[in-house]
């Protein structure tokens, strides 16, 4: 077997003086960016009446929600101290440098920040919400780029031609070849066992399938609630259905004494289910007619 693919990188990309800035936070900033740019590009479009100062605010509204939203969210169940950081050590919530982010979270606050502007400004929340869908993928596939980069969140062993060793899951590494011997020969070849990108995975179907889909289909004004159900929907079945060969946080495991149900896949079930309501409501709803850009 030949040499495989290490997915080893430094998770800072420089230094500012003494301050580190992380790969990781860079995939954010980027993502903001290119919701930012295609947002003016569609509201220049007329698909959301507003101007340029109210999408802004909404732009920056929903950027706090994504970053308070993500980090509470992900500490609150994924966190592997548990919940006790609340009192043990508070100022754990503010390291988002060292990743530990939900999209989960993030939603609701987006979600949350949508719903609190869309009513200053007068508009249906769900206006508000199929405008800002598209913008959405290409910053899920970053962050993803992102936990690729800090090899994080990787996948189950395989023997594919493009899985990798990632050095952080060495203690998995073991533990699995001691029970199942057949992989030993490649842990004492390589010192690991290759695994699934699904880190990768993910940023193909969330960032890049998510982001042609839902761009193709807001190309021309659509029914209220169409572009959402989308989002939801396929977000929904691409997280559930790559959590089968992605590793569970390793403080959570599998639950419901399964070998297979993920904390993932329970949280991405609701989307589904909204996603296909969403859908079926938008056969009966109103299309938003283009407004002149301001």
């Amino acid at each position: 077997m030949s040499q495989p693919f290490v997915a080893q990188f430094d998770p800072v990309a420089f230094h500012v003086g003494p301050v580190q800035v992380h790969w990781y936070g860079l995939m954010y900033l980027l993502g903001f960016f290119f919701v930012a740019v295609l947002g003016e590009y569609r509201r220049r479009r007329g698909r959301l009446p507003v101007s340029r100062d109210a999408l802004g605010d909404l732009l920056f509204y929903g950027m706090l929600g994504v970053i308070v939203g993500g980090r509470i969210w992900y500490m609150l169940f994924y966190y592997e101290g548990g919940i006790g950081w609340i009192w043990r050590e508070p100022l754990v919530l503010f390291k988002v440098w060292d990743g530990g982010m939900s999209f989960h979270g993030g939603l609701l606050g987006v979600l949350a920040a949508g719903w609190w502007w869309s009513r200053r400004n007068a508009l249906h929340f769900f206006d508000t919400v199929d405008f800002v869908a598209p913008l959405v993928p290409l910053g899920l596939g970053l962050g993803r780029l992102g936990n690729f980069i800090n090899g994080e969140l990787w996948g189950k062993p395989a023997h594919h031609a493009w899985a990798m060793i990632f050095p952080g899951a060495q203690a998995e590494d073991v533990a699995w070849a001691a029970a199942h011997p057949a992989w030993l020969p490649q842990l004492q070849q390589f010192g690991g066992l290759t695994r699934h990108p699904s880190q990768l995975y993910e940023l193909c179907l969330e960032g890049g399938v998510m982001f042609v889909v839902l761009w193709l289909v807001s190309l021309k004004p659509r029914p209220r609630y169409l572009v959402s159900g989308l989002f939801a929907l396929l977000y929904g079945v691409f997280r559930f259905a790559v959590e089968f060969v992605r590793v569970p946080d390793a403080q959570l495991g599998y639950l419901f004494g399964t070998d297979w149900v993920t904390m993932g896949q329970m949280q991405s079930l609701p989307l589904i289910v909204v996603g296909l309501v969403l859908i079926a409501m938008s056969r009966r709803a109103p299309t938003l007619p283009l407004a002149s850009p301001s």
